[in-house]
């Protein structure tokens, strides 16, 4: 029975490869790439291409150049990120990589990001697909992430009192797994 519980763990830990501060991983290689390329290239060709009388004081026009090198960097960043992004959260890739590609200025990015979808888990216990945020799974009431037993707020695996209303949440008797950091 252990052998199953670690098992549904790990698969839960795994469908959580991507936590809310590990965004910048979502954004592929290929595309840093690009990014430096698209970079470089800019500024070797706004310096081939300028002539050498231009009226404008020099270091304004190496801002500028440097700024629009960005800005299209940056570009080409957020595009390989919502490449990977869309994937995640089950949406129809083509679709939003146009959006995001031909609309100018980034407001297909823009829309991207309002309209997107929240990514979806998978409950260890029964297979239901779940929103990330939630704390019990809707079909099977499986605990997929700690809770406060008085308040039922979300609280850290590492607290020892609830944030929210001050229990004490090693009390709770909650599942082991959830208390793996206890000292208790």
């Amino acid at each position: 029975m252990s052998e199953n519980w670690d098992h549904k763990t790990s698969e839960f830990s795994e469908s959580r490869e991507f936590g809310d501060g590990d965004s910048l991983k979502l954004v592929p290689l290929w595309s840093i790439v690009l990014a430096i390329l698209v970079f470089v290239g800019w500024q070797f060709l706004s310096v081939r291409t300028q002539p050498h009388h231009h009226p404008g004081p020099l270091p304004m026009r190496l801002l500028m150049d440097y700024m629009i090198g960005t800005l299209l960097a940056s570009y080409v960043l957020l595009v390989g990120y919502v490449s990977r992004d869309v994937k995640r959260r089950k949406m129809p890739s083509v679709l939003w990589m146009l959006v995001a590609v031909v609309m100018p200025c980034g407001i297909g990015a823009v829309v991207y990001f309002l309209l997107r979808q929240p990514v979806m888990i998978r409950c260890p216990s029964c297979n239901t697909e779940l929103a990330a945020g939630l704390h019990f799974c809707p079909q099977c009431r499986f605990q997929v992430a700690p809770v406060c037993g008085q308040c039922f707020r979300g609280v850290q695996v590492t607290d020892a009192y609830c944030p929210q209303c001050g229990h004490k949440v090693a009390d709770d008797g909650g599942p082991s797994r959830l208390h793996a950091y206890s000292d208790n």
